[in-house]
């Protein structure tokens, strides 16, 4: 099998990788993991071509430890019980699960239990942001460790040692420099390109011209200035916060140029109900039918229906009180979880039926105290920018915030 250079140079320890010195250099955790014999089920996110995949390879070679590559998107849930067989006969076996934000329910159901208890050690990779894509299940009985883009140091040596270890070329630094800067982190990218320059030249002498020449042939884009994928994420969402229509649709044709329709479309639900939210609570419902319109049609065709939404997004009033709301229930919680007042609980044992909550008693239900007593003045929402769509909630809240509420149910039935 003539096997790509990406998968020729791989590195086989972790002394060998190049690049995440922030997990794998000296006194780092996932080295000073191995070094100490331990392993435990993880997940690697970042962008492309960052190491993920090899790293986990890596880790279970440096400890000797069986491994196995599961794809969540191509794989079934019957080669994952296949693995559970193996794992039992063999000790210690790691699974390392691609694209692992793409698992469905069947096999999320099937691995959870064998991740807890340990008869599997599960090392996950992925390009999306764990804390959105992961289920919390998942995430709760794993460890996050974020892969940063290869720096520009680092992509030169692993130019440099893919050409040497393939055969006797002379190449120009500038081409390193060049392929460096194009790949904007990504060594496999990096590496793919420095392939098809080798196995293309008639001669051991690879200069600029040559890879110019290829890039112009396949319509490769030679733009140095290419930002960061995540980058580019981050900035469509703070442009259209910022309600600058014109920046949120550049950055929406970088992403549209990737390709990744379902990262687009998880930032424009994210934006709509995070930053527009209650000043504009119906083009949140606006946000997800053009969503589900640009699934069917698929790129490049969706690339209008994407439009339309971001225009909108970006020119709409925005509020961020309902995030901010939920973020002071939560950081309360954080802080004691207090309990559910008896008359509010599902079954009220021990209450007399005049105490407990009526549900034929409409007129007295906006009369009740539904907070914990120790809580029961504490204010989480607060009405942001008033405009015309959030003007009659913050009107209507101020409105109950007037009543007196009672824990007394039964003098409300009098």
């Amino acid at each position: 099998m003539n096997k790509p250079l990406a998968f020729k140079v791989r590195p086989q320890t972790i002394d060998d990788v190049i690049g995440q010195e922030h997990l794998l250099g000296e006194n780092q955790i996932l080295r000073n993991m191995v070094e100490n014999g331990t392993l435990s089920s993880m997940i690697f996110f970042g962008p492309p071509g960052t190491g993920k995949t090899t790293v986990a390879m890596a880790i279970a070679n440096s400890l000797n430890r069986p491994y196995r590559i599961f794809n969540a998107v191509s794989d079934n849930k019957k080669k994952l019980d296949q693995l559970f067989v193996e794992a039992e006969m063999s000790s210690g076996l790691v699974v390392i699960i691609d694209e692992v934000h793409r698992m469905n329910k069947n096999i999320q159901d099937a691995l959870l239990p064998h991740v807890e208890n340990g008869l599997i050690t599960m090392i996950g990779a992925t390009t999306a942001n764990p804390l959105f894509s992961i289920n919390p299940a998942i995430r709760s009985r794993v460890h996050l460790f974020e892969f940063l883009p290869l720096t520009h140091d680092n992509m030169i040596t692993i130019l440099t040692n893919a050409t040497n270890a393939v055969g006797t070329y002379d190449v120009d630094p500038d081409v390193y420099e060049t392929l460096s800067n194009q790949s904007n982190g990504d060594a496999r990218y990096a590496l793919n390109a420095l392939e098809l320059l080798l196995s293309s030249s008639k001669d051991s002498h690879i200069t600029l011209d040559k890879l110019q020449r290829i890039a112009n042939s396949l319509n490769i884009s030679m733009d140095k200035d290419s930002d960061n994928y995540y980058d580019t994420l981050s900035a469509f969402q703070k442009s259209i916060r910022g309600s600058d229509v014109d920046a949120a649709l550049f950055y929406l044709a970088k992403l549209i140029k990737v390709g990744d329709l379902e990262s687009i479309e998880r930032r424009l639900l994210v934006i709509a109900y995070e930053d527009i939210g209650l000043a504009n609570p119906a083009l949140c419902g606006r946000v997800i039918n053009a969503l589900e319109a640009s699934k069917r049609v698929g790129l490049p065709e969706a690339r209008i229906i994407l439009s339309h939404a971001v225009i909108e997004c970006a020119l709409s009033p925005k509020s961020k009180s309902a995030n901010i709301a939920i973020d002071n229930a939560l950081s309360i919680i954080d802080d004691k979880p207090y309990q559910t007042p008896k008359y509010l609980r599902l079954n009220a044992v021990g209450m007399k039926p005049e105490d407990m909550y009526d549900y034929a008693a409409p007129e007295t239900w906006y009369k009740i105290q539904y907070l914990p007593d120790e809580l029961k003045n504490q204010q989480f929402y607060f009405p942001g920018n008033i405009n015309s769509a959030e003007k009659s909630y913050a009107e209507n809240y101020e409105k109950l915030k007037r009543i007196k509420r009672t824990n007394n149910l039964k003098s409300l039935k009098k």
